[in-house]
């Protein structure tokens, strides 16, 4: 039972059953890869644990757009393989945590996808099975929040039976006009 189209025949208990053993054969899987890893739609996050002691300059670390390498100088390295997607390499970078783990923080070239794997040739995880945080406004840029923001008015407005902003625009706009303009009578327009 392999294919989408048997899963789809699976009763509700069945689907779950297969996910949660899915699950369980994915963890087993990342388990055995000597780094963890997470992600979001923008980045990736490669923890990999090193040494007591590891410093920067003890360590070889390659980052190109299709390839990551890894590894202390002098060793083989940790890991080392092309990237299962392109990353922004002036945007990724790495760092020593606490002289034992090194953090690769990898920014996505194609920030809309998610990735089955770190590398091309390691275990791959189900990306139709994830379950994305929440976003939070603070997380939007000024223009796409302000959009959201007035988006999320005009609809909580419309459900009151109020005037939505741009309807507010308008009328505040018709008031400047008849102020400016009061010997014009306006009690017969119709205006939409």
């Amino acid at each position: 039972m392999d294919s989408e189209s048997d899963y789809d025949k699976l009763t509700p208990e069945q689907r779950e059953e297969r996910d949660r053993q899915d699950r369980a054969r994915e963890r087993a899987e990342q388990a055995t890869l000597p780094y963890t890893w997470s992600q979001e739609l923008g980045e990736v996050t490669v923890r990999c644990p090193v040494p007591k002691g590891t410093r920067g300059r003890d360590l070889v670390v390659v980052l190109q757009k299709k390839k990551l390498s890894l590894g202390l100088k002098g060793q083989d390295k940790i890991m080392d393989g092309e990237l299962c997607q392109e990353i922004k390499v002036d945007d990724s970078t790495w760092t020593v945590e606490d002289n034992e783990v090194v953090l690769i923080h990898l920014e996505k070239q194609n920030q809309q996808q998610w990735w089955a794997n770190v590398l091309t040739h390691h275990p791959k995880i189900d990306t139709t099975k994830i379950q994305p945080e929440n976003s939070k406004l603070s997380d939007l840029d000024g223009e796409t929040r302000g959009m959201v923001e007035k988006m999320m008015f005009d609809n909580q407005q419309k459900q009151m039976g109020k005037p939505t902003s741009d309807e507010l625009k308008k009328m505040d706009a018709l008031k400047k006009f008849q102020a400016a303009h009061p010997e014009l009578d306006f009690s017969k327009a119709k205006i939409s």
